[in-house]
């Protein structure tokens, strides 16, 4: 079912309206193929390059529309109708979680080198700051890179990293200094040589994403590479989180939406003790209260990209969206899988996909717990 809200213009509802009817032509028929093979098809990502939607928020001199927040929020709520979460994941990596970063602090040589592609489809990105001791901690990462002539020479290994099997670039993050934050951040294509997919990732839910562990083994790249101020790459990293939770929320809320859609039907359609099940006050009553729920974390949502979007510190808000959100998303699921009964159960079930899809949401992009802090650090008095 189709949402709107109140910081809709009529360009955000047409972003929305062309998204979700692209999903259910594209994605909707043939997701279910793409979850045995473990990838989407690099064609249906060139589609959604033809048609401009992989360059929402890039500037409008590199092929983009130059957008903010809100169209960022209204494309990944659109893209949760899918109910492939692995599809909107591959997506939003590349638009809002790896993108933002060369949009942000790529030089000129480099947003003309690289952009075009990445607009396209035709350069798939992903963010390659995980690994298997440092996850919401950034800087605690232990991937090293040190100068060399012309270029840097990095060691490490990434873990977690979706578009990382099949992606075009990385943007890895590497220690370049000794102060506990300096960190830069470089462009690696996949063809480069000593970085190598050291494993495909097998995944509870998202399984049509491709998920990788990552080695650097004496890379070498040039200077050119280094995206942005040297040892600046961890703060560049925390100003775009405050995105990449959001579009986190956004996919979350529109595959809640979906679920919440797909129950009511099954409800109503369901016989059972002499009338639907729908027709039963407690059933009918909790998936009220689910819409209830998702309603407001939908409205958080837009609440803190609308402050993004008007120069607003918006991380509190945010932190707290992305908290209540992904845990709302959960509980609705659980909901849902129940009213199926059995049948919910099921691999077949839409329900049971998104449910196990939704699990990621509360650690992704920062787990609930770090969220948490970063509200409870800003509503001390006086702070």
């Amino acid at each position: 079912m189709a949402t709107r809200n109140v910081y809709m213009t009529d360009e955000l509802e047409a972003i929305y309206d062309q998204t979700v009817e692209f999903v259910t032509k594209e994605v909707m028929p043939n997701g279910e193929q793409w979850e045995l093979d473990g990838k989407v098809p690099r064609e249906v990502l060139k589609k959604m390059g033809k048609l401009g939607m992989l360059g929402l928020r890039v500037p409008e001199e590199y092929g983009g529309l130059g957008l903010g927040y809100l169209a960022s929020a209204t494309f990944a709520e659109a893209l949760g109708a899918s109910t492939f979460a692995g599809f909107d994941v591959t997506v939003l990596v590349h638009t809002d979680m790896a993108g933002p970063h060369l949009v942000n602090s790529g030089s000129p040589q480099q947003l003309e080198r690289y952009m075009p592609g990445v607009v396209a489809g035709e350069t798939i990105l992903s963010i390659g700051v995980s690994e298997p001791d440092a996850g919401s901690d950034v800087a605690g990462i232990r991937t090293k890179a040190s100068k060399d002539g012309d270029g840097w020479r990095i060691y490490g290994t990434k873990t977690f990293i979706t578009n990382g099997v099949y992606g075009d670039m990385t943007i890895v993050a590497a220690k370049t200094d000794d102060n506990k934050y300096g960190i830069s951040m470089f462009l690696v294509p996949a063809e480069t040589e000593g970085f190598t997919v050291a494993k495909k990732l097998d995944k509870h839910g998202w399984r049509c994403s491709d998920t990788a562990e990552l080695t650097l083994d004496d890379v070498w790249v040039a200077d050119d590479q280094l995206l942005g101020t040297p040892h600046r790459g961890f703060y560049e990293t925390m100003k775009n989180f405050q995105n990449e939770r959001m579009v986190l929320i956004g996919m979350g809320v529109g595959a809640a939406q979906a679920a919440i859609d797909i129950t009511n039907g099954y409800c109503q359609d369901r016989k059972a003790f002499g009338g639907n099940l729908y027709e039963l006050g407690a059933i009918r009553q909790r998936m009220a209260m689910n819409q209830a729920k998702v309603d407001a974390a939908r409205a958080s949502m837009y609440h803190a990209a609308w402050m993004g979007d008007n120069g607003q510190d918006n991380v509190k808000a945010m932190s707290g969206a992305k908290a209540f959100g992904c845990e709302i998303v959960n509980e609705v699921m659980y909901d849902c899988v129940q009213f199926h009964g059995g049948m919910g159960y099921m691999s077949e079930s839409a329900v049971d996909r998104l449910s196990r899809d939704a699990r990621i949401l509360p650690i992704g992009g920062g787990a609930t717990e770090v969220m948490l802090e970063e509200v409870a650090k800003r509503s001390i008095i006086g702070s």
